[in-house]
């Protein structure tokens, strides 16, 4: 399997780490526009390939998409951070238009290319990736919910005071701190209800901490994240390339689905080679749909901003 990796950042390079240690692709090719950067990445993540035991050719390019020809998956991490004085508005404009050049600048040289998007705001930018390529919805995806829900988990485990392998837990929604729905009812510890062992009152906070999970390391970092984003896509990345029809909540179009349509949010969905090969729609209550409903009207607003 070849991966490109469209970004040499942090998070790009967390995710191209990530996926050569894990020794699942072939190639991982990672490109920036910003001259030498992507290269020298590349190199420093190849001389950790005899120490970390793996044989994941990583080559990196400034700008050259003729590099990236026959990939099988592309992540999409390209993209400015909001800056003081920005509005929300140019912030949209400035990646709206990074990422329409470059999704349709992967399809070009990788017409079967699968399209797993990071790039903030990420439901609204899954969903202009959809508009600029016209590609079928189960090869465009975005990464929030695989991360949101590794977010929640450590939260829970926190609060349990149990090891994160007992841990199950799901988050739905915007990729977003008002736009999250952190599924408490449906929280597990080995199968059991979350509930059983923490009051009303502290599954709320460990929600609350889970909405504010990417802003809480953006203080405490002076950036955003990159460890666990890597992380989160390079376990989706894995998915399509073993057909492991592994279940990961994703932004993806729907068409009816949680009665919701025209919009990328993150819900549960099976992937596998075909990337998003199903999704997943379970019975949420009353007060979840209503969660859910308000989400979908706040990535609805911002997608509004897009001019397609």
């Amino acid at each position: 399997m070849k991966v490109t990796i469209v970004g040499a950042g942090a998070v790009g390079a967390s995710c191209a780490e990530y996926i050569a240690i894990k020794d699942f692709a072939s190639e991982v090719v990672i490109l920036d526009i910003k001259e030498g950067f992507a290269e020298g990445k590349a190199m420093d993540l190849m001389q950790t390939a005899s120490l970390n035991g793996f044989d994941t050719k990583i080559v990196g390019t400034t700008g050259d998409y003729s590099q990236t020809a026959g990939s099988d998956v592309a992540v999409i991490t390209s993209g400015i951070p909001r800056k003081p004085g920005m509005t929300r508005e140019e912030l949209i404009g400035i990646n709206a238009g990074i990422v329409k050049m470059v999704s349709t600048s992967l399809i070009e040289h990788s017409p079967n290319v699968i399209i797993i998007v990071v790039s903030n705001p990420m439901d609204t930018m899954t969903y202009l990736a959809h508009k600029a390529t016209g590609l079928p919805k189960n090869r465009i995806i975005g990464m929030g919910g695989a991360l949101d829900s590794a977010r929640f988990k450590y939260r829970l485990a926190e609060a349990l005071g149990a090891p994160i392998s007992d841990i199950d837990g799901m988050v739905i929604g915007g990729h977003s701190d008002k736009g999250m729905v952190p599924l408490t009812r449906l929280a597990t510890r080995n199968s059991i209800n979350a509930t059983e062992f923490l009051s009303e009152e502290r599954m709320e906070q460990v929600a609350a901490d889970t909405k504010v999970g990417g802003a809480t390391l953006t203080g405490l970092l002076g950036t955003s994240a990159w460890y666990a984003p890597g992380a989160a896509v390079s376990e989706m990345v894995k998915a399509i390339a073993l057909d492991s029809k592994k279940m990961f909540p994703c932004s993806t179009l729907l068409d009816g689905e949680y009665g919701l349509s025209d919009l990328c949010i993150g819900v549960p969905v099976i992937i596998g080679k075909g990337g998003i090969e199903k999704i997943v729609e379970i019975e949420l209550n009353d007060a979840e749909k209503a969660k859910i409903t308000e989400s979908a009207e706040g990535v609805k607003k911002t997608n509004d901003l897009l001019t397609l």
